[in-house]
């Protein structure tokens, strides 16, 4: 048997998916998480498998609980199940040690599969966002997870300084971030930067 947790602070999607995975004889839900801090308690305990949203409400997002399972001695492997598809979250999470990646309008048998997959130490990374991540690449274009950081704090309207508050990092460290980013997206503003990074999926929109 493989023994999931569930990972989501919608409770219906959580109904859902257990519904939809119990209908296999090797699968079972022994345990869901509203929230990311949840998800690491619970996945300390006997579980093989967590199915992990990214966006939760409070501090704590998925990457980070991924990555705090992860670097636990016999810690989970985790599946990312989100609505998120933008470079920096997919590679975020692959960072954070994650298993997997899929999207939850993903077909049923794709979850399953993807589910079994990871469980077993596989790569499960949807198609799509392979390719994706392959054309992202080959453009020149993709953004590293802390240039990301950066410009979805820009996106924010904030300072230099408050970037640099919120990231721990130095005033010259993020100019020097955003004049990489400035040169990946062929840009010259921080606007442009925004905008153009929204538009390849770089970040997330609005």
């Amino acid at each position: 048997m493989i023994r999931l947790l569930l990972a989501d602070d919608h409770p219906v999607v959580r109904a859902g998916i257990r519904a939809m995975l119990e209908r296999e004889a090797d699968l079972v839900v022994v345990a869901e998480a509203a929230t990311a801090e949840d998800a690491v308690r619970l996945g300390r305990t006997e579980v093989d498998l967590v199915l992990m949203d990214l966006q939760f409400p409070g501090a704590m997002q998925g990457a980070e609980a991924t990555r705090r399972l992860r670097a636990e001695p016999h810690g989970p492997r985790v599946l990312v199940l989100t609505n998120y598809d933008t470079d920096a979250d997919i590679l975020g999470a692959i960072e954070a040690g994650a298993s997997g990646y899929l999207l939850k309008d993903a077909p049923p048998e794709t979850l399953i599969a993807a589910v079994r997959a990871a469980a077993d130490g596989e790569q499960a990374l949807a198609p799509e966002l392979s390719a994706k991540l392959d054309a992202s690449l080959a453009s020149g274009e993709r953004l590293t997870v802390r240039e990301a950081e950066v410009l979805a704090l820009v996106a924010e309207g904030r300072t230099n300084r408050e970037i640099g508050k919120t990231l721990y990092l130095s005033e010259a460290t993020v100019k020097s971030h955003l004049v990489h980013i400035f040169t990946k997206l062929g840009v010259g503003s921080r606007t442009a930067a925004v905008a153009r990074a929204r538009e390849i999926g770089a970040i997330r929109a609005g």
